[in-house]
């Protein structure tokens, strides 16, 4: 398939971008625009709010950093301005967005002369602080961090000309939204700054969000008919609970070499149980999920977008914010119960117009979900009975128990010293 094909025939440097903006997009590999890019970025760079709507891995990050540095160059910084004040806060939901995010702007951004920084929870505390505390123009961050240090005084919003709000939906799905606006009011007013809200779906929510805090913002929606991307294959099996494993592990060994693979489950339970089948069958395979410690979430990501891991086992922490390149395939081994889940797991392939396949396992557990995910896309996922070749052979004790670590014994050890201390004191209390 044409990878150019997602593309349109708007060129950057159709809109009068200065030289270092182009020359960061000529470092990023850019000519053309996406449709999302396209449609928001003459009205952004004309100083105009936006909230647009477009399909995961369609170019939006690339729309708004654009826009934050065009505007940042035609309006210079207030008066008095205080180096720990940025000039745009960019705010995401998640710790590998906003450090995906950061990336895109340090390329992007490479010869504008701004200071980038990035925090987010996990990891980093003191480090992050002090890069903060020392002057930012870009600061980039998920939420609870952002307030944590606005709380110490590390930095204040007073000085901000530009706010953008990616993946505003998940904002609203993880709790966000009161933080959200806790940092909104204290950022100057809507008419004083640029405001850009992305999100992958315009619910009530967020358009109600969006009207409170910008300057009556141009709605902007990329394909909304098309909630998934047509360049996505999708599968659905009629599964027994029973056949999953032996399915998955059939799957697998099927796709040959080169394929990637992402692998969602619903619960951390689940994960563990996939991957010891996986492991004890052969298939060298990970586990993301909310528990995994940052450092070793970024390393397992690191190898598998170098190739080094071809298979991921992930919950819906890794469903959105997260821009891996060469994912071959999405397996939903549960169906997600809620029907947006769906759109983003599967977005994880054919992302930026390369092909991709996401198979769904439809399940006793979970078959409840598909009349709400097939009603919620707007069309049905092509349902085939279980391939018989496909059924491997899976011996029930193959599986791999994860390795726990011990806690201390409580009944030896120093907490069990230091009792018998204190009962023999109380003795000694007693007797005297």
């Amino acid at each position: 398939m044409n990878e150019k094909r997602h593309l349109t025939e708007t060129r950057f440097d159709d809109f009068g971008l200065s030289q270092p903006i182009l020359a960061g997009i000529r470092d990023a590999g850019f000519e053309y625009c996406t449709p999302i890019q396209a449609a928001t970025l003459p009205h952004a760079l004309a100083g105009e709010d936006v909230a647009g709507q477009a399909q995961t891995g369609t170019g939006k990050t690339a729309a708004f950093l654009l826009a934050t540095f065009h505007h940042l160059e035609k309006h210079p910084a207030p008066q008095g301005r205080r180096p720990n004040q940025p000039r745009a806060l960019i705010l995401a939901p998640t710790r590998e967005l906003a450090i995906q995010i950061e990336r895109d702007a340090r390329v992007l951004g490479a010869h504008t002369g701004h200071k980038i920084e990035v925090v987010y929870g996990g990891t980093g505390y003191e480090k992050q602080r002090n890069a903060v505390k020392a002057g930012v123009d870009i600061l980039i961050g998920t939420p609870g961090r952002l307030i944590d240090y606005f709380k110490q005084r590390v930095f204040d919003l007073r000085a901000v000309q530009v706010v953008v709000l990616d993946e505003a939906d998940r904002m609203f799905d993880l709790g966000f939204i009161k933080d959200i606006r806790f940092l909104l009011r204290r950022c100057p007013p809507p008419r004083k700054r640029l405001g850009m809200l992305f999100s992958a779906t315009l619910s009530y929510r967020v358009t109600e969000l969006a009207y409170e805090h910008m300057n009556n913002p141009r709605t902007i929606q990329v394909e909304p008919e098309q909630v998934t991307a047509d360049q996505v294959e999708e599968v659905g099996y009629m599964t027994a609970n029973e056949e999953k494993i032996p399915l998955l592990i059939g799957l697998l060994r099927s796709f040959g070499r080169g394929a990637r693979t992402i692998v969602f489950v619903n619960t951390k339970r689940a994960a563990d149980e996939v991957w010891g089948f996986l492991a004890g069958n052969g298939i060298e395979a990970a586990v993301l999920s909310g528990d995994v410690p940052q450092k070793k979430r970024m390393s397992l990501l690191r190898k598998f977008t170098e190739g080094q891991l071809d298979v991921l086992v992930a919950t819906d922490v890794a469903a959105r914010g997260l821009h891996i390149p060469g994912v071959t395939h999405v397996i939903n081994f549960d169906l997600p119960e809620d029907a947006e889940d769906y759109v983003h797991r599967i977005g994880r392939t054919g992302r930026a117009g390369a092909a991709g396949t996401a198979i769904s396992f439809v399940c006793e557990t979970y078959a409840f979900s598909l009349p709400d995910i097939e009603a919620f896309t707007g069309h049905r996922i092509p349902m085939h009975p279980v391939p018989e070749e496909l059924l491997v052979p899976v011996d029930p004790a193959s599986r791999v128990r994860p390795k726990r670590k011990r806690r201390p014994d409580r009944r030896s050890g120093g907490g069990a010293r230091k009792r018998t201390r204190k009962r023999a004191a109380a003795g000694q209390r007693h007797t005297r």
